[in-house]
């Protein structure tokens, strides 16, 4: 189980910006306006609103968007390789993700350009009673669902000494007892670089968490950037 809330997407202008300063070519730049009004490109002169307007993301007024020049040139310097497509690691992305440990232990491999603030396991797992729906479980069957209700009793059997007690020896007991299924929930911040490296990587993977990831992922702003996908943008 995985599950992602809140995202927002930042930092686009500071990225174009940042792209067109080697070769100086800011007049060139023609995002942050309705695309119709300059160029009409084919794909929204019919319906005078541009195709690549998106609203979940970085709050811009009404219809501003990511100009198709803008847009040639960041797939342009995305296919020519990490030293060319710097700007990526501008647009910063923040969400929400709820995932069980075993999913984090993988997601921890992807450290450069990421933040992550989690919920304590030290400080707060016995503030709560321990329920089945704390746990990625969704694949357990007979025997191994029966052992995931029982491990679920102990850890409430702990919990409670614990409370009664405060004594760290059954705190202990929760602590080391605790599946790798446990769900935790964490406040990530990404960028499309690292994004990029996580959906080549972890597309077919076989957990099925990051299947949820990698399409929550194409369904970004301008995720084709991310994907590595190429697209003729008409004028």
């Amino acid at each position: 189980m995985l599950k992602i809330e809140n995202a927002e997407v930042k930092g686009w202008e500071a990225a174009i910006r940042g792209m067109r300063n080697p070769m100086n070519s800011w007049h060139k730049s023609d995002s942050f306006v309705p695309c119709y009004v300059k160029t009409k490109c084919h794909k929204c002169e019919v319906n005078q609103k541009c195709a690549y307007y998106f609203e979940n993301g970085e709050p811009y007024k009404k219809d501003e968007v990511i100009g198709p020049n803008d847009l040639d040139l960041m797939t342009r310097l995305r296919n020519a390789g990490t030293d060319h497509r710097k700007f990526m690691r501008m647009i910063t992305v923040y969400l929400d993700i709820t995932a069980p440990l075993y999913w984090w232990k993988e997601f921890d491999t992807y450290k450069v350009g990421t933040v992550a603030n989690s919920c304590s396991t030290m400080h707060k797992i016995a503030d709560k009673e321990f329920t089945l729906e704390d746990f990625s479980h969704e694949h357990l069957v007979g025997i191994a669902k029966d052992d995931l209700h029982g491990t679920t009793a102990v850890l409430n059997h702990f919990r409670k000494l614990y409370l009664q007690s405060k004594d760290k020896l059954y705190w202990w007991q929760m602590i080391q007892l605790l599946p790798s299924s446990y769900n935790q929930r964490r406040t990530v911040m990404l960028n499309y670089e690292v994004l990029a490296n996580i959906y080549k990587s972890r597309r077919n993977h076989k957990l099925d968490e990051w299947h949820t990831f990698c399409d929550w992922i194409e369904s970004l702003p301008y995720s084709e950037l991310i994907r590595g996908v190429w697209v003729s943008y008409g004028k």
